[in-house]
């Protein structure tokens, strides 16, 4: 009688595989938000807490770029994508009706695009 062997080439794997570039792609917007939240402080000690200087913070230019503002967009953005993979994850965990599952990331999913165009349209008119 032979053993099976679940291990090695043959074993079967199941799942959707989104751990490990989840993963890294939650560590990576985490150290984006991080890094933009300490320019953000201290573009804040330096500059007055009035509006012109609140503004000023957001359309620093270096020569023709708009620093202020790409980096805000990025910093956005990587709040946008680490707050999907972390609402996905506890709807798939935690939802077990596959039409609720998929009615929740799609409303999720137009929520986050919805605020990003918000921000992006509020934001780069300054």
């Amino acid at each position: 009688m032979a053993a099976s062997n679940n291990y090695g080439h043959k074993r079967l794997v199941v799942g959707a595989h989104y751990g490990v570039g989840d993963f890294i792609v939650q560590r990576a917007t985490a150290v984006i938000m991080a890094v933009y939240t300490v320019i953000l402080a201290i573009g804040l000690l330096v500059e007055p807490l009035t509006y012109e200087g609140w503004r000023s913070i957001f359309a620093f230019h270096v020569y023709t770029l708009p620093v202020g503002q790409l980096l805000a967009t990025l910093a956005f953005l990587s709040l946008a994508w680490h707050a999907w993979i972390g609402v996905r994850d506890v709807w798939m965990d935690y939802i077990k009706s596959v039409a609720l599952r998929l009615t929740l990331q799609v409303l999720t999913l137009l929520w986050l695009v919805g605020t990003f165009v918000y921000f992006a349209q509020y934001l780069w008119r300054i």
